[in-house]
């Protein structure tokens, strides 16, 4: 198909097309999907003429940029020079489709025989992560919404933190919701009433309310026999689950998300041992979410979308459970 042809297609015909050929490269379908929305931006908020301007510009580079700058700075409100890149990226790809005449043979995506996989991590900049956008946190945050079994987990918590069990004063009440938190979570802590005792003791329930962050500080660390364990990510969902607005999540998912952000993009200069800190780790996730202009949403949808997203790009070995899981971990 020349280009005259595909240009008389409709924007939903196109894509179908541009999906086909992408299959043909051989690329992660991640990337497919990615590419599949953030390819025809300027379609979406210009034009279908300011689209097909763009990629067959002969000065293309120049003109891609300054139409995408120009599109992004009236339509996001997040950092435009970080947005641009990615978005011009795509664009450079479609152009391959041009070159080809339109001509693919789908094949199977790389990465989907999970089987053959030998790894826990993806080194984190061989990855090409989405930028963090708008568009990229409702994708997310529906995706969340379409998850049956996380939607009834957490409500099963929320009654049991919000109306069952709102305080912390009585030991059993306590050990009910840690012990809850434990198993849905995995977090992989084997004597359970220490920490029922150590959060009972420290009459917590007018710091919850408040949003102090010390408070996660003063739950982690846990006197068991002659040591003193340390339950970084189970205090932060402690505290997360009475408050859900102040408290985001810790885990390892959100942690390889900020620090790929952090070396691909410097949106902080955060040290990675930060990130253990919970006071820091909040500013961190608020710097995160200010310098990407995703203010409108609460920490606790940048905490989901995090999430997600690390579950996505970093994946685990999904044949053992890892302490520190963040959601649930019933479909793992």
């Amino acid at each position: 198909m020349n280009i005259n042809k595909m240009k008389d297609l409709s924007y939903d015909e196109l894509r179908s097309l541009y999906r086909e050929f992408l299959y043909s490269q051989n690329i992660s379908k991640l990337t497919i999907n990615t590419a599949y929305t953030d390819t025809f931006y300027l379609w979406r908020k210009g034009s279908k003429d300011l689209f097909w301007n763009t990629v067959t510009a002969t000065d293309f580079e120049n003109e891609a940029k300054n139409s995408l700058i120009k599109a992004l700075s009236e339509n996001s409100t997040g950092n435009v020079k970080s947005l641009v890149n990615s978005y011009l990226s795509h664009l450079r790809r479609f152009r391959l489709l041009l070159a080809s005449d339109g001509a693919a043979e789908r094949s199977t995506p790389k990465h989907e025989n999970t089987a053959n996989r030998t790894y826990t991590r993806k080194k984190r900049m061989d990855v090409d992560v989405p930028d963090p956008s708008i568009e990229q946190v409702e994708f997310y945050l529906a995706k969340w919404d379409g998850l049956e079994n996380y939607h009834l987990q957490e409500d099963a918590l929320n009654k049991l933190f919000f109306e069952l069990c709102p305080k912390n004063t009585d030991i059993i009440d306590v050990l009910l919701k840690a012990s809850t938190l434990n198993d849905f979570y995995s977090t992989n802590i084997f004597s359970i009433y220490p920490v029922a005792k150590h959060i009972c003791a420290l009459d917590i329930d007018a710091r919850l309310k408040a949003g102090d962050v010390t408070l996660v500080g003063d739950i982690q660390y846990v006197p068991i026999g002659d040591t003193e364990k340390n339950f970084y990510s189970f205090a932060t969902k402690y505290c997360s689950h009475h408050n859900p607005l102040d408290y985001p999540i810790y885990d390892s998912y959100v942690d390889e998300v900020l620090r790929y952000f952090r070396n691909r993009d410097s949106f902080s200069d955060f040290q990675d041992g930060d990130l253990k800190d919970y006071v820091k780790f909040k500013g961190i996730l608020i710097d995160f979410r200010a310098f990407y202009g995703l203010d409108k949403f609460s920490l606790k949808q940048i905490d989901q979308y995090v999430w997600q997203l690390g579950k996505d790009y970093f994946p685990k070995n999904y044949g053992k459970k890892k302490r520190g899981d963040k959601y649930f971990v019933f479909n793992r």
